[in-house]
């Protein structure tokens, strides 16, 4: 498969980019030129359906700047961690007698503060970090390496429809708690025993108003 020397992380053309898909490689994210055409675009994309890794459409100067090889319109981001199901990461915890502690990251894009957050997460004692499939910070060796190896020893769910998973755990008994300069309180100012989620939004706009309605409390830090 080819690569970039200085973007290791990357793998380019048609045929690598299925190859990585029929060996089960770990798929951040696919960047597809949005007005690519042809069999074996259509080949691919069908592979792709029902496969759980993200597709971006996007113009053939984003590709071109990811890489100056010949990509052929397609760029497939290798992730150097494993993804894990978030009910069956919830799940483990409950049955290794703890209440769980998760972190949901709601659009965190810059690479660095999302490798930095994952690293105090850790310290603080989370469980697993959560983010979407969509509008996420790749997590790629910059992420890694800021979280000074955290992404590699806590457990990363994907999820694809956010509000949806996350109104399923509040359902189940976790407590959601936003992060927001919207609350009332600072967070040492609450308690937080028991099975907990927190959210933290976007450097842009802070959490989506679809998971601030399912917040059961939003404080700042």
């Amino acid at each position: 498969m080819r690569q970039d020397n200085n973007t290791a992380n990357l793998i380019f053309g048609i045929r690598p980019v299925q190859e990585a898909l029929r060996e089960n490689r770990t798929i951040d994210k696919i960047f597809i030129q949005n007005n690519l055409r042809g069999p074996h675009t259509e080949e691919l994309m069908e592979e792709l359906r029902g496969s759980g890794v993200p597709v971006l459409k996007v113009p053939q100067q984003k590709l071109d700047r990811l890489t100056r090889k010949n990509h052929q319109g397609v760029i497939a981001m290798i992730s150097p961690v494993d993804f894990q199901p978030m009910n069956e990461v919830v799940q483990s915890i409950y049955e290794s007698g703890q209440s769980p502690v998760l972190l949901y990251l709601d659009r965190v894009t810059d690479v660095r503060n999302f490798g930095a957050i994952v690293r105090s997460a850790e310290c603080l004692g989370a469980q697993a970090v959560i983010v979407p499939e969509k509008g996420g910070a790749a997590i790629g060796p910059d992420a890694v390496k800021t979280s000074a190896g955290a992404l590699m020893r806590l457990p990363i769910c994907r999820v694809k429809y956010p509000a949806e998973e996350l109104d399923k755990l509040k359902l189940s008994g976790i407590r959601i708690i936003g992060i927001s300069e919207k609350g009332e309180q600072q967070i040492d100012q609450i308690d937080l025993t028991g099975p907990l989620l927190l959210i933290m939004g976007s450097e842009e706009d802070g959490i989506s108003p679809s998971l601030i309605k399912i917040c059961d409390e939003l404080v700042q830090i």
